[in-house]
């Protein structure tokens, strides 16, 4: 890309429906170069947001910005922002080429663009099927390239992987990765907490419609874990001991390993050393993103439990 992508901006927003405030002066800004996976408990104001930042509800204060202006005043939306915020959300009776051939001529863009996004997400072969046949995983890629159909700077994209095998997952990782290599802003909401560990750079979290964090993943696990180190020891009692009086934390396990909070790892096998004590393992534990984000957002549950993925989405 020859120019840099535009932002993607919330100033103060906020959006209620009733009695029910679904977003609160939610401001952040999603940079671009990076994948940002938008993350919150279920009825956290994910979707919200989005039908905010696309146009498709109206903020009862504050704004939403695309390069710095609303999205409903983009010339050419499709060549700026691609989304995707519903698998199939497509003409059950139109062909997958017909269905993008369609978006296509809205935008101005030639019917070239068209086979080369079919080809890009694996349609190709059933390009002039039905899609109103189509499985979830294949109404997903249909979406994808509909959302890559402008070439656009931005993504937006909202439980991108739901019904693809572990190669679409895969697939979809790639390219979100790719594209953010490439200088674009993609910003991906998803409840695969094992997916966004690997895929994500950054991360926006809100919970009842609040900004709870926006920093790198690796920062959100270290502010919301505690550091531990897992140690194996045949002198376990007497190393309890010697940590104890340090002021750290020694508590055994079912297999009898000791896992040490309070300190780091270099600090346990110095003290170990000085007392001549043998160490079988010893490891630095760091907690995983599920961890981190169910520490975070454990008071701002909506519906009283919070059910995460943490497998693929296969």
């Amino acid at each position: 890309m020859t120019r840099p992508a535009p932002l993607v901006e919330a100033h103060g927003l906020t959006k209620r429906y009733g009695d029910r405030t679904a977003v609160q002066d939610l401001t952040f800004t999603v940079q671009p170069g990076k994948v940002t996976g938008f993350l919150g408990p279920n009825g956290a104001g994910k979707s919200t947001t989005m039908r905010l930042l696309l146009g498709l509800d109206r903020p009862d204060s504050g704004s939403a910005t695309i390069g710095g202006v609303p999205y409903g005043r983009l010339i050419h939306p499709l060549r700026t922002i691609g989304a995707l915020l519903e698998a199939k959300a497509m003409h059950k009776g139109r062909s997958a080429y017909h269905h993008l051939l369609f978006l296509a001529r809205t935008q101005g863009l030639p019917a070239s663009r068209v086979d080369e996004v079919l080809e890009r997400v694996g349609l190709r072969e059933v390009a002039r099927s039905r899609s109103g046949g189509f499985s979830l995983g294949m109404g997903q890629r249909l979406g994808i390239a509909a959302a890559l159909l402008g070439d656009p700077q931005i993504l937006l994209l909202d439980e991108p992987v739901n019904g693809l095998d572990p190669e679409g997952v895969l697939w979809i990782r790639n390219l979100m990765k790719s594209l953010a290599a490439e200088g674009r802003t993609v910003l991906v909401s998803s409840h695969l907490m094992n997916e966004m560990a690997v895929t994500a750079d950054h991360l926006i979290v809100i919970g009842r419609g609040k900004l709870l964090a926006d920093c790198p993943v690796a920062e959100f696990i270290d502010a919301n874990s505690t550091t531990s180190v897992l140690v194996r020891t045949p002198d376990a009692d007497r190393l309890s001991e010697i940590v104890a009086a340090r002021g750290a934390t020694a508590e055994r396990g079912p297999s009898g390993a000791l896992t040490v909070t309070g300190t780091e790892a270099e600090e346990v096998a110095r003290w170990a050393a000085e007392h001549r004590i043998v160490i079988h393992e010893l490891t630095p534990q760091r907690a995983s993103l599920e961890e981190a984000f169910m520490r975070m957002t454990s008071g701002s549950v909506e519906y009283g439990d919070v059910t995460l993925t943490t497998g693929s989405a296969a």
